[in-house]
C-alpha cells in the first residue's frame, strides 16, 4: 500500500473497521451471556453502533469516490450525512433502554449479581487491544490520504475506550468485593455518553442536509487567503455548504477589468488551487467580477 494509491488506503481501512467491529460485537455478545453485566451491555451497544458506523463509512467511501454525474452534479457525498442522522437514532434508542434497565436493577432491593467476572474482564481487554491496533492503522491512513470519513471513525474508536474501561472496573469490583451495583452506575454513566453522543451526531448531520455553513475557523481562512491573493482587488458573496466530508465554496472576486481574460482566469485558478491545498475537503467555484472604479 503506497501514498499514491490513496482510495485503496481509504477501503483499506473501511474493511479493516468493518471487521474489527464484528469480531468485537461477538466477543461481547459472548460476555454478555456468560457475565449478565449491564457495563458490558453498554459496551456491546456501543460496539454494535461502532459496526454500524463502520458499515456506512466503508459504504461512504466507495459511493462518495465516485464521480459527478448528470443526476448529482455535486457528487455523492450527502450519503454521509443520511447514514450519520439514521446512526444517531440507533444510538438514542440503545442509550435509553440501556439507561432504563440500569436505573431499574439500582432501584431493586437485592442487586443482581455478575457471573463469571474474570472471563468478562478477559474479552472487554482483548477488546481494547483489538481497538487500538484499528485506530494506530487509521491514523496512518488518514494522515496519508487526508481522508475525514476515516479520521472520524478513527476518532469515535478512540472514544470507545472509556465504555471498555468501566465495563473492566465494574467486572473487577463485582469479583474482588462483591459490589454489584456498580456494574449498573457504569452503564447509566455509559447509557448518558450514548445519548449526548447520538444528538451531537444527529445536530451535524441535520446541519449538513440543511445547507448549513461550514465552520467558522474555514470561512475565516478563506477570506484570508482571499484577501491577501496577488491580483485581487476585493471580494464578496463567500458561500459555504456541507455535504459528508465535503465543503463547497462559492466565492466572487473582484478583479482589474481592463486586464487580459488569460490573467484573470490565471487569477483565478491559482487562487481555487490555493485554497485546496489548505482545506482539502473543499470543492471551490470562483466566479470573477469587475472592480469597481473609484
Amino acid at each position: 500500500m503506497t501514498k499514491s494509491d490513496p482510495i485503496a488506503m481509504n477501503l483499506s481501512a473501511g474493511m479493516a473497521s468493518v471487521l474489527v467491529a464484528l469480531l468485537l460485537v461477538g466477543l461481547k455478545l459472548w460476555a454478555l451471556g456468560t457475565t449478565a453485566a449491564l457495563s458490558v451491555a453498554a459496551s456491546l451497544a456501543d460496539s454494535a453502533l461502532d459496526l454500524m458506523m463502520s458499515i456506512a463509512g466503508l459504504m461512504a467511501i466507495i459511493y462518495a469516490a465516485r464521480p459527478a454525474d448528470e443526476d448529482h452534479a455535486f457528487g455523492h457525498t450527502s450519503v454521509e450525512d443520511l447514514a450519520a442522522l439514521a446512526q444517531s437514532v440507533f444510538i438514542a434508542i440503545s442509550g435509553a433502554v440501556i439507561g432504563w434497565a440500569a436505573v431499574t436493577r439500582l432501584m431493586q432491593s437485592q442487586p443482581q449479581k455478575l457471573q463469571a467476572e474474570g472471563g468478562g474482564i478477559a474479552v472487554i481487554v482483548l477488546s481494547i487491544a483489538i481497538t487500538i491496533a484499528l485506530v494506530l492503522w487509521q491514523r496512518r491512513v488518514a494522515r496519508t490520504t487526508g481522508s475525514k470519513v476515516v479520521a472520524a471513525d478513527s476518532m469515535h474508536y478512540i472514544s470507545d475506550l472509556l465504555p471498555n474501561l468501566g465495563a473492566i472496573a465494574a467486572l473487577y469490583m463485582s469479583r474482588r468485593f462483591g459490589i454489584g451495583q456498580i456494574d449498573s452506575v457504569v452503564a447509566l454513566a455509559a447509557a448518558v455518553m450514548l445519548v449526548f453522543g447520538a444528538f451531537r451526531i444527529g445536530k451535524s448531520a441535520w446541519d449538513a442536509l440543511m445547507d448549513r455553513r461550514a465552520d467558522p475557523a474555514v470561512l475565516d481562512g478563506i477570506a484570508a487567503i482571499a484577501r491577501g491573493w496577488p491580483g485581487v482587488r476585493g471580494f464578496h458573496d463567500l458561500k459555504t455548504r456541507m455535504a459528508g466530508s465535503r465543503v463547497f465554496v462559492n466565492l466572487h472576486i473582484e478583479l482589474d477589468g481592463d486586464q487580459s481574460l488569460r490573467d484573470a482566469h490565471a487569477i483565478g485558478a491559482g487562487l481555487r488551487r490555493r485554497i485546496i491545498d489548505t482545506y482539502p475537503q473543499c470543492d471551490v467555484i470562483i466566479h470573477k467580477d469587475v472592480a469597481n472604479e473609484t
